[in-house]
């Protein structure tokens, strides 16, 4: 289960304070299947870094099954990520001398 509560995400562009997530709660169940849809600009791909311990929050708590994940170190979040997320990335950056296997 992903249970973010509270979650902000702010970038410094410049002098500017950017709000990319502002006060974010979102519970998605084991099982269930979510699209997260919006236009440009509006946070997508900003949630799906932080859903996927590729980003950090700048405030707010993110559990992963009950885990507050938020709290780990970056081996713990590497590890986290290795054994208990998957991702399909909409351009594969496949290396073109390789098959899928290899």
């Amino acid at each position: 289960m992903i249970d973010l509560r509270q979650v902000h995400r702010d970038f410094q562009v410049g002098d500017q304070t950017v709000h990319a997530l502002d006060d974010i709660n979102l519970r998605i169940g084991t099982g269930d299947y979510v699209s997260i849809m919006g236009p440009s600009g509006s946070g997508k791909s900003t949630l799906l870094n932080l859903v996927g311990l590729l980003d950090r929050a700048s405030s707010g708590q993110y559990l992963l099954n009950g885990e507050a994940v938020t709290t780990l170190n970056d081996v713990q979040q590497a590890e986290t990520r290795n054994r208990r997320i998957g991702f399909v990335f909409q351009a594969f950056h496949l290396v073109p001398r390789l098959t899928a296997a290899e």
